[in-house]
């Protein structure tokens, strides 16, 4: 286990990029106008640059906004260079808008069958297991029976770090009541599954904001969409209201007994400061108290010139 030299908590043992909601179309803008493409190629663009260790990019549904082959094929085209720039998997999840035939056939290249496109994923023993919570020609969201004793069976054997479940409709309450109608079914029956086992969080999407809970006592991270947001501030009088920004991904670091989850902005708002690498090695020599005094002590040299800088004083 790698430990991190600057903090009591080790590294994290794994890193998953969390992207959810795309809804790209096959040669069109959604609404006309949203372009889908850019924010996540930026995204993923900065991924690389970042030289950021990724384990997975799981995308959590609504893959394409009809279910268009062309879409899916657009998208694989989009994320696979990268992915393989990154040494990560693709970790591919069904939501409301897609239909499980051409999501079989082109994103994992195989016949094209209306069986639900539930996989299990190793991450050198982090286990993810991708859910499809769709319903063929509805948006609202269940598992039958078979899927959860699939799951059951899955889940009765531990992996070595745990398991993540990554599912496109989210077992948890919304403030948007119309949302309740194409929420997840019987969410109870799910939770009876996965209670006591080594399930160690949720990564889902569906709601276009992001959000967290916990479910069954476990964690729950729903993603925001790359394409456009739910506005849970909309102006009076209105039931839903969706608004062009407020794009972004979500990075998961799992860590032995923890797992956290940080939102990453998609759109490029330019840097307005930062600090250089090439003074991590002097750091990294210094003592721990060395450290605190210059980085924690607001007198020190160092935060003196960062608030000058900050705040003109």
């Amino acid at each position: 286990m790698l430990v991190s030299s600057f903090s009591q908590h080790p590294s994290a043992e794994r890193v998953l990029v969390h992207i959810s909601d795309t809804h790209l179309l096959d040669g069109r803008r959604l609404f006309g106008s949203i372009d889908s493409d850019t924010p996540l190629r930026r995204l993923l663009e900065r991924l690389v640059a970042s030289g950021q260790q990724v384990d997975a990019l799981v995308f959590t549904g609504d893959l394409a906004d009809r279910a268009e082959s062309g879409a899916y094929l657009r998208l694989r085209e989009l994320v696979e260079p990268f992915a393989l720039q990154l040494g990560a998997p693709v970790v591919w999840v069904m939501g409301n808008h897609d239909e499980r035939e051409p999501f079989s056939e082109v994103l994992f290249g195989g016949p094209a069958t209306a069986e639900p496109q539930d996989r299990v994923f190793d991450l050198d023993g982090l286990r993810v297991i991708a859910l499809d919570t769709s319903v063929p020609g509805y948006h609202h969201g269940e598992l039958t029976p078979a899927q959860l004793e699939w799951l059951g069976n899955e889940l009765a054997s531990p992996a070595p770090k745990g398991t993540i479940l990554a599912l496109h409709h989210p077992p948890i309450p919304t403030p948007i009541e119309l949302m309740g109608v194409i929420e997840l079914q019987d969410q109870g029956a799910l939770a009876r599954v996965i209670e006591g086992t080594d399930v160690r969080g949720l990564l889902a999407g569906h709601l276009h904001y992001s959000t967290f809970s916990t479910f069954a006592g476990v964690p729950v991270s729903v993603c925001a969409a790359s394409c456009y947001t739910i506005d849970l501030l909309g102006i009076k009088g209105t039931i839903l209201s969706a608004v062009p920004g407020g794009l972004s991904a979500s990075l998961v670091h799992v860590y032995p007994d923890q797992l956290v989850f940080s939102t990453v902005p998609l759109e490029d708002s330019g840097e307005i400061t930062h600090y250089d690498a090439a003074g991590l090695a002097g750091i990294t020599a210094m003592t721990a108290e060395q450290r605190r005094e210059m980085f924690s002590n607001k007198n020190s040299e160092f935060n003196r010139a960062s608030d000058c800088e900050q705040s003109g004083f």
